[in-house]
């Protein structure tokens, strides 16, 4: 997979999209013109202490209980867990347009705690903008079943991501800080970062921003473009059996190797969109959705439904995602 300064391959998405500033449907971001659409839902996650109940909530009226918890020392069972299961443990209702604050219904007290069900479980929300690697490559290895151009076309990552592209600005993009024998106040490296964390008005009056390098290159962070309304991305060549490979974190230009060598498990961004040579098909993971839109063919919709792997219900066009566009679960 390589860089691209070709970004005129994705104009063809952009001149299927909705006005920019109406995001009352998806297709604000998913092109509009395929046969078919899927939700791919980004799975939540799941808590709750082995042979315990969680201390109520709010923390403030409650700190001797969970004090007490903690100097407990509970094991605590975690998990993935799908909206399905999710609407069944809420008594709520699982559809195509569901979303997730309404399937859980209000926390006990917004902002402190996830949301509890009977059986004591804790829940998470899902992750937006971003579909874990596992299930990328569990997606990509049925989109490359469904083009005649699975070894080629394009893969594009949004370049807002914090530290995937160069910036100017007034200190590094990126401090790496390690817990150590020595306490934070000790550490010169700390220092250095409440250095750079913010520009000193006062005593830098005349202090000029300067170019930051990112985890992509120079050449690559100062090139054009894909820009779709809203969004700009940095744009790869590189075919979606690139992304099927389960070690696909690994290959992409954009891994942030520079966080493996400090001791950090390896990671590289979710793309943003993929779309293949012959556009049999688009991926979309949206900054702000919490599921990946698929416009492809019936039988690509039919496929990723049927997959075990995946949590996947079909859309119509011109479906609302929007945060109240479940009218089911009131």
């Amino acid at each position: 997979m390589e860089w691209t300064a070709d970004v005129s391959v994705g104009d063809w998405i952009r001149e299927h999209l909705e006005d920019g500033r109406d995001w009352s449907t998806m297709h604000a971001v998913v092109p509009r013109g395929f046969a078919a659409y899927a939700r791919i839902l980004h799975p939540a996650s799941r808590d709750r202490p082995v042979g315990a109940a969680w201390p109520p909530v709010p923390y403030g009226k409650h700190v001797k209980e969970w004090d007490a918890f903690q100097a407990a020392g509970h094991e605590i069972d975690t998990e993935r867990v799908t909206w399905a299961a999710t609407a069944s443990a809420f008594g709520t209702t699982m559809h195509a347009l569901a979303q997730w604050h309404r399937i859980v219904g209000p926390r006990v007290v917004e902002g402190e705690d996830g949301p509890r069900d009977a059986a004591g479980w804790r829940y998470s929300d899902p992750m937006e903008g971003s579909l874990e690697p596992d299930l990328v490559s569990a997606t990509a290895s049925i989109l490359a079943r469904h083009t005649s151009t699975p070894d080629d076309g394009f893969v594009a990552v949004w370049e807002g991501w914090g530290g995937i592209v160069g910036a100017m600005g007034y200190g590094p993009s990126r401090i790496f800080l390690t817990i150590g024998d020595e306490s934070a106040d000790d550490d010169p490296r700390h220092d250095e970062f409440l250095a750079h964390a913010a520009r000193d008005t006062f005593n830098d009056v005349f202090k000029k921003p300067t170019w930051q390098p990112g985890i992509l290159s120079d050449e690559v962070s100062r090139g054009p473009r894909l820009s779709l309304p809203n969004r700009d991305h940095v744009l790869f060549r590189g075919g979606v059996s690139e992304l099927a490979d389960p070690d696909w974190e690994s290959r992409v230009p954009w891994q942030d190797r520079e966080l493996e060598t400090h001791g950090f498990a390896q990671t590289a961004h979710c793309p943003s969109l993929v779309w293949p040579q012959d556009r049999a098909w688009v991926l979309v993971t949206e900054v702000d959705y919490d599921s990946t839109i698929v416009g492809g063919s019936s039988e690509l919709v039919r496929a990723l439904v049927a997959d075990q792997r995946l949590e996947v219900l079909p859309l119509r066009e011109g479906a609302e995602l929007a945060w109240d566009a479940d009218e089911v679960n009131r």
